[in-house]
């Protein structure tokens, strides 16, 4: 009898950095539970990141079989959503909101709205979301809910107009789960084609803040890691037209605002995988990026 084996996909799109989503997710979790499940997703995700590159077929299919026991990604959806609930205080986007109060408040007075592009939407109740100055476009690989778009960034339709481009676009805790550090490379430089910059206004807040990028990570990844560090990520955004203007270093998140150059012209450099913080305690996290990558 012929054994049919697990055999993982060829890695095309950022779709295949996550495991398959369970059919009966979690319904209810206490923070002890919301916490151990998110650690354990993680850990299965990185695990399998690498099984992936190493192209171990058996290790992938132990992994995913581990990973829909533990409730697959509904219930690591359902997880982050409770982690991020306003009754724990965890919406990242509400440090957005802060940043941007004095420029949403110039903007209502001027009758306008940003347009933010949210990547790795979970719900359409955040800061953001509820935000009058903010129209939100929301997507998600797997949609938990009507409002989010299940769309992989990486395969949305470049812009064909202003109308289809954005003045802000929001990366909270995605780009960790991108497989490869080439491919978050590559989501960095691909955020720069959908932006645009705002009618122009008087008011000097609005030209400071305009277009950006939020980003959002671990705080281990850029803090903790062999092949990361802030002044690479620093070097990086800066390759691509970004500039660094809002911090927020908590506990286990960083929180950056970076302000795009709309006349920018990328950079033909390269960023390869070196040893920058040796360390056995360290982790591995780092983003790549190869010259071929930065063409318009």
């Amino acid at each position: 009898m012929t054994v049919k084996r697990c055999r993982p996909k060829k890695l095309n799109s950022i779709s295949f950095g996550r495991p398959p989503t369970a059919k009966n997710p979690t319904v209810s979790l206490s923070s002890k539970a919301t916490r151990t499940l998110i650690r354990s997703y993680h850990q299965y995700h990185k695990e399998r990141t690498r099984a992936l590159a190493d192209g171990d077929g058996d290790l992938i299919c132990e992994l995913d079989r581990r990973i829909e026991a533990n409730g697959g990604l509904q219930s690591y959806q359902l997880a982050s959503k409770k982690g991020q609930s306003k009754e724990r205080g965890g919406d990242s986007s509400k440090v957005l909101v802060d940043w941007l109060n004095v420029a949403l408040r110039q903007l209502k007075s001027a009758g306008l709205k940003l347009r933010v592009l949210e990547v790795g939407a979970l719900s359409t109740e955040n800061a953001c979301s509820m935000t009058d100055g903010m129209n939100v476009t929301r997507i998600d690989l797997h949609s938990q809910e009507r409002g989010i778009l299940q769309q992989d960034f990486m395969e949305r339709p470049l812009p064909s107009g202003d109308a289809d481009m954005f003045h802000l676009i929001s990366l909270s805790l995605v780009l960790n789960y991108v497989p490869g550090s080439a491919a978050r490379g590559e989501m960095l430089r691909r955020t720069t084609k959908f932006l645009t910059p705002i009618a122009p206004l008087t008011e000097p807040q609005i030209k400071e803040f305009l277009p950006c990028l939020f980003l959002v990570l671990p705080a281990a990844c850029v803090l903790n890691s062999r092949y990361f560090t802030e002044d690479r990520l620093s070097e990086m955004m800066s390759s691509f037209g970004y500039r660094m203007i809002k911090r927020k270093l908590t506990k286990k998140l960083v929180f950056y605002l970076c302000e795009h150059s709309a006349n920018f012209e990328l950079k033909g450099c390269a960023f390869g995988k070196i040893n920058l913080n040796p360390g056995r305690r360290r982790n591995n996290f780092t983003i790549t990026l190869k010259p071929s990558q930065l063409g318009r």
